[in-house]
């Protein structure tokens, strides 16, 4: 069966996300569970933490996803930004787990002032210490992979596999993989070919069975741009061909797939959806 959700709003109620996933017609959904563009202000009302929890599963929607705010930075050359990064990613891992969500997804960093390796070492350090406050939490953290832009790492998995072996290869710790950040590195995944060697890349760095979520979206972006521009299903240079390939590859096929594709409305989101389906119920 296809997993298949989109990044949804928490305005009004945390849990008004869950219908909002529902009537888009998915069975998994990816949420911000505070504003991603701020610092923790607040922590979640235990009452909205129990109605989330009974409405996810009273409609069957897993994996819940989070993504983790825009606002931390654990590669970060600053030392207060990296500390308070440190302590808002173990809060938000907490509230993750208190969510019952599989996975917490994050980038990596920018190393902004520093060094590629440096920053590394950095994000493997702070890893290592959120593990250590988190024992216990269920939740799992996925790296999820960029398009290089600026100074921010993860555009290749071998960044994934450094910090991976730094945290002594954490079982708490697994992948995302964007579609449209792919692309933008320089994975050329609009044909079976390229789609292989990614996986391919990924299994030799990491271990396929680390993969644990597909962010699924187009871009406009030229191959190996840097550029992370999402765009509708199909419509970019991914094209419906790639798209194929990625819902139908043996290793991906079985694996949640995410919208996070712009919209003005949520009709935007019914397409794009529809447009995932219609590919993977293809047998060409």
């Amino acid at each position: 069966m296809l997993k298949l959700g989109a990044q949804v709003s928490i305005a009004g109620k945390i849990y008004s996300s869950i219908d909002r996933a529902k009537s888009l017609g998915c069975n998994t959904m990816q949420i911000f569970a505070r504003n991603p563009r701020q610092f923790r202000k607040a922590s979640l009302d235990e009452e909205d933490v129990r109605i989330f929890k009974e409405k996810v599963k009273k409609e069957k929607i897993n994996p819940v996803v989070i993504h983790i705010p825009y606002t931390l930075n654990l590669a970060s050359a600053k030392q207060k930004v990296y500390e308070s990064s440190i302590r808002e990613f173990i809060a938000d891992l907490i509230e993750a787990d208190k969510l019952d969500a599989q996975y917490l997804i994050t980038h990596m960093g920018s190393y902004k002032g520093s060094t590629e390796k440096k920053g590394l070492l950095k994000i493997s350090k702070a890893i290592s210490e959120i593990l250590k406050e988190t024992k216990g939490i269920k939740t799992t953290v996925l790296l999820e992979n960029t398009s290089g832009s600026g100074n921010w790492l993860g555009y290749k998995f071998s960044h994934h596999r450094f910090i991976l072996e730094n945290v002594g290869w954490h079982q708490k710790i697994g992948l995302c993989l964007d579609t449209a950040h792919a692309w933008a590195a320089g994975y050329k995944i609009n044909d079976c070919q390229g789609v292989d060697s990614l996986v391919k890349e990924i299994e030799e760095e990491a271990g396929i069975e680390r993969l644990k979520v597909v962010h699924l979206n187009d871009t406009k972006e030229g191959l190996g741009s840097r550029h992370d521009r999402h765009f509708a299903i199909g419509q970019g240079n991914i094209g419906k061909n790639g798209f194929y390939f990625i819902l139908h590859h043996r290793h991906l096929k079985n694996l949640p797939f995410i919208l996070e594709t712009p919209k003005k409305s949520d009709e935007d989101d019914i397409k794009n959806l529809d447009t995932a389906r219609k590919l993977y119920l293809d047998q060409r």
